[in-house]
């Protein structure tokens, strides 16, 4: 004979099941078999049977409910787990082959100590022990209170690990039969719906992913007033950017227990890695290539990556890099990855070359240019056999780094590796502000190569390191085309095929700003893509931004860049841009600015070397229409409050580029 405990109370022979009554014994055993093997006081039970405001007889009533019981025992022929009265209280004696419970524990014991082979198909069979609602029939809201809770939690973290292998070996549409169900039954259980999310969204149901996630962030801010942690808005950003999520998504996240009952580890305190430049950097913790690339794979931190597989150092790490980040729906660049492969791997063995490659990638701000690196570094990961490596040259801030620090970190890094410090590595200094920055940083190491990204053009570096120069600018029509398709779906850009080009002309051809439309796009469902290019071009600077992270914004992103740069640098560029002189000469700078022309020409080189002027034809300058949009909003919202920058110069006066006070001249 065999207790089911877990649903309705019943005792079953193997063929016959017999449900026993809503009743005062059946409250008993049920408390009883909760604590299988453990003594439960008397008052416990009392209380279980009667509630906490018991009656004077109670205590002879319940010694009446253990005689019931007992008969109840020798009528099923299971005399031998009878209720045994001990000191303070009562006890039934079970095993895994009398109780549900334990097999069901027993199970889940068995499914952690085996091969990941096996581990599915024991925890699906500890799951379908549990027949129906628990205790549904038995009559004590205590037991419903305190007891039924607690078991229901051990089955839904066996649940969850389930729907964790199913989401690792790609059985993402047999996890949903489980997740629709749970996510329903517990609508604010954070896990449940992360993994239904990542289910659909890996089957190809980008548009019920996201409406998942509205509907949990909804739930939980209308019930507790809060919003869906870290992991779900991140990954609600990384369908939002278009990322492949691929194999082994929930084994990828810390938080995500090994097996059930594992403590889940804390998470990394390493800053993340930074964002790429155009704002398509991956969410932390969900790194994996992009197979359409045919890149090398790569796997997590929990694991090696295989042979020739690209790895990440950020600042402060030690010992074996985690991989490094990919870049989802790059697109366009066509020349300049082929000519930053032709360069990388000409050094390789058999390549006949012996120097160290360099190569800079210039441009505005959120052009592209820490997106090309990456891309560029998963291509030639093959031929750097000890690593790719990603170091920050700003702090989150945008504030730089100190050389002496970032290079301290770099020889740690390359001495910890496989190389140890003498190998061929690739190193993608980022975001670099003064060629300062990259010198002691090359020197550190002298066997590999380096790719150096920076909104200047560092043409001191190149000076005394050589390299090549890449300058980015905005990618034409085709290519903001397909950076678009890549993010929002060639569904959703089949619907409307004519609106794309006016939409990525809104957008300026910039990568950040498309990346940033098509994310807002992908949140509203309904919204046509030519409404929306027609709200753009009301405010494009102003409405090219993601409120659920700063990094994501067009203004902010330009702010930043003039924050970088002296003041009177900045004051020149926003005086030119919001004028409507294009193109820009040296000669109508100076008119515009009240300076002499030789004046106005080292100012256009700054400004043309900060990134913030394109170069046409020899003397003739133009600005991004996006940099004019906000310098024009900048003037804007100066008026009346921040006149400095855009006032005009009083005669006589010369900008000094180094940011020091006006001297008068004459």
């Amino acid at each position: 004979m065999r207790f089911q405990l877990l649903g309705p109370l019943s005792v079953t022979d193997g063929r016959d099941v017999v449900m026993l009554p809503p009743s005062k014994p059946t409250a008993l055993l049920a408390a009883l078999l909760v604590r299988p093997g453990s003594v439960v006081s008397g008052d416990r039970l009392r209380d279980v049977v009667w509630g906490e405001e018991h009656p004077p007889t109670a205590k002879t009533a319940l010694q009446s409910c253990v005689l019931r019981l007992r008969r109840l025992f020798a009528k099923y022929g299971i005399e031998d787990q009878a209720v045994t009265a001990v000191a303070g209280g009562y006890r039934v004696d079970a095993d895994a082959e009398t109780l549900d419970l334990l097999h069901f524990r027993r199970l889940v014991e068995r499914a952690a100590a085996s091969g990941t082979g096996s581990e599915l198909y024991t925890l699906r069979s500890a799951l379908a022990l549990w027949q129906g609602g628990l205790l549904s029939n038995v009559p004590s809201d205590l037991l419903h209170r305190d007891e039924v809770p607690r078991l229901a939690e051990e089955r839904l973290r066996v649940l969850e690990r389930v729907c964790d292998i199913e989401l690792e070996h790609d059985r993402c549409r047999e996890a949903l039969v489980d997740l629709w169900e749970v996510t329903r039954v517990y609508p604010a259980h954070e896990r449940f719906a992360e993994q239904l999310i990542e289910a659909l969204y890996r089957t190809g149901r980008q548009t019920e992913a996201l409406a998942e996630y509205r509907r949990i962030k909804g739930h939980l801010r209308e019930r507790l007033g809060v919003d869906p942690r870290a992991e779900l808005q991140r990954l609600e950003l990384a369908i939002l950017r278009g990322e492949d999520l691929g194999r082994a998504g929930a084994a990828r996240r810390p938080d995500a227990p090994a097996r059930p009952g594992a403590i889940a580890p804390s998470p990394s305190s390493a800053r993340p890695p930074a964002p790429s430049d155009d704002g398509s950097a991956p969410l932390p913790r969900v790194q994996v290539p992009d197979d359409r690339h045919d890149l090398s794979r790569i796997t997590t931190p929990s694991g090696p990556a295989e042979p020739g597989a690209p790895t990440l150092a950020v600042p402060g790490a030690a010992g074996p890099y985690p991989p490094l980040p990919t870049v989802p729906g790059f697109t366009g660049r066509e020349h300049e990855v082929a000519s930053l492969v032709r360069l990388l791997t000409a050094g390789s063995p058999g390549g006949g070359s012996e120097r160290a490659p360099l190569a800079v990638l210039s441009g505005a701000p959120g052009i592209g240019k820490t997106a090309l690196a990456l891309r560029v570094a998963h291509l030639v990961s093959r031929h750097f056999p000890d690593g790719c490596l990603l170091v920050p040259l700003t702090r989150p801030d945008g504030s730089p780094r100190p050389a002496e620090e970032a290079a301290d970190e770099l020889r740690t890094a390359l001495s910890a590796g496989p190389g140890a410090g003498r190998g061929r590595v690739l190193v993608v200094l980022d975001d670099v502000v003064h060629p300062d920055q990259v010198r002691p940083l090359l020197t550190a190491y002298a066997y590999g190569a380096a790719i150096v990204t920076s909104r200047m053009g560092l043409p001191a570096l190149v000076a005394t390191h050589g390299g090549t120069v890449h300058r980015l600018g905005a990618l034409d029509p085709e290519q903001s085309r397909a950076l678009l398709a890549a993010v929002l779906g060639r569904d959703r850009m089949a619907a409307e095929p004519s609106a794309a080009i006016p939409l990525a002309a809104a957008c300026g051809h910039h990568p950040l700003a498309l990346r940033i439309a098509a994310a807002r796009l992908l949140t509203r469902p309904r919204l046509r893509l030519a409404d929306y290019a027609d709200w753009l071009r009301h405010d494009p600077v102003g409405r090219l931004s993601l409120a659920d992270d700063p990094r994501m914004s067009v203004p902010q992103r330009l702010d930043e860049a003039l924050r970088r740069l002296p003041p009177a640098l900045a004051e020149a560029h926003l005086r030119l841009a919001s004028s409507s002189h294009d193109p820009v000469t040296a000669a109508g700078a100076a008119r515009l600015l009240g300076l002499p022309e030789e004046a106005a020409e080292q100012l256009i080189e700054r400004l043309l070397d900060a990134g913030l002027l394109e170069e046409g034809q020899p003397g003739s300058f133009w600005t991004h229409e996006l940099l004019r949009a906000h310098a024009r909003r900048a003037a804007g919202s100066s008026a009346g409050h921040v006149p400095a920058l855009l006032r005009p110069p009083r005669h006589g006066e010369l900008p000094r580029l180094d940011g020091s006070r006006p001297a008068a001249v004459g």
